[in-house]
């Protein structure tokens, strides 16, 4: 089996494949820096044991990190499984994606493999939205190469700064609200929040088609774990995956094992 690992900023996903490519088991934990090797060693394989997964059978493992304090605990966990091969996706190991930036070593490895997955579930001229810490969006030309993108505040980011400066707003749940205009603060903020988002997304993504000048208009996709609730304030999506991701790694790790 193959246990795909997503260390990103706030959550840490993870999935396991068995031998036939079925992805058979997801989780999510906190991603938090201070824990030590062996706390994280306990935690997952608690999960795992709660989910009746053997983790002997666990021989491969690819990791998309954004953490790098993490990775070497992530590493160290996966040779205790014990797998055999330990994949740590980056632009020289992305299942010989074609990288068109200015340094291809930049490519944050979990945009890649949202790349990838895209590619593998949806085909290209394809978008990828990621809602998370950040939102990211990738763009993957007609003839499947990564082009880049856009990085910038995801919505619980953009709460937490909006929060945390104005002294005489309070937190608001982040509930989709019914119209723009808010008849109460609590709806002004959410109004404010999620469908600026939303907004921001599908203007983005409208001056990213317009660049790309693709034949075929591109598919896009959302993904990430604000996803269910932000896709659907948003006009420019037609899929939400949530398993995109990890998907996208077992993809890299697929095309590295067989060498394309």
């Amino acid at each position: 089996m193959l246990l795909a690992v997503d260390i990103g900023n706030t959550q840490t996903a993870f999935g396991i494949f068995n031998d036939a490519g079925e992805l058979v088991y997801t989780g999510r934990i906190a991603t938090t820096s201070a824990k030590t090797p062996d706390e994280l060693a306990i935690l997952i394989h608690s999960l795992f044991a709660r989910h009746s997964i053997e983790t002997a059978a666990i021989d491969r493992v690819v990791i998309a990190s954004v953490v790098p304090s993490l990775t070497s605990h992530w590493v160290e966990l996966s040779r205790e499984l014990p797998a055999d091969d330990i994949l740590l996706v980056d632009a020289q190991r992305c299942g010989g994606l074609e990288i068109l930036l200015d340094n291809p070593a930049e490519a944050g490895a979990d945009r890649l493999a949202n790349a990838i997955g895209a590619i593998q579930r949806y085909g290209a001229p394809a978008i990828v939205v990621d809602f998370g810490t950040a939102t990211n969006i990738d763009v993957i030309d007609g003839c499947s190469a990564y082009r880049g993108g856009v990085i910038s505040p995801g919505l619980e980011t953009s709460a937490d700064a909006l929060f945390s400066h104005a002294a005489r707003l309070s937190a608001v749940d982040l509930d989709p609200p019914e119209r723009v205009i808010g008849s109460s603060t609590r709806q002004a903020i959410q109004a404010g929040l999620m469908r600026g988002e939303a907004a921001k997304v599908d203007g983005l993504v409208s001056q990213v088609i317009e660049e790309l000048g693709a034949v075929s208009t591109p598919t896009v996709i959302a993904t990430g774990g604000l996803a269910q609730i932000m896709a659907p304030l948003c006009s420019s999506i037609a899929h939400i995956d949530s398993e995109l991701t990890l998907c996208g790694l077992f993809e890299v790790a697929r095309r590295e094992e067989s060498g394309i």
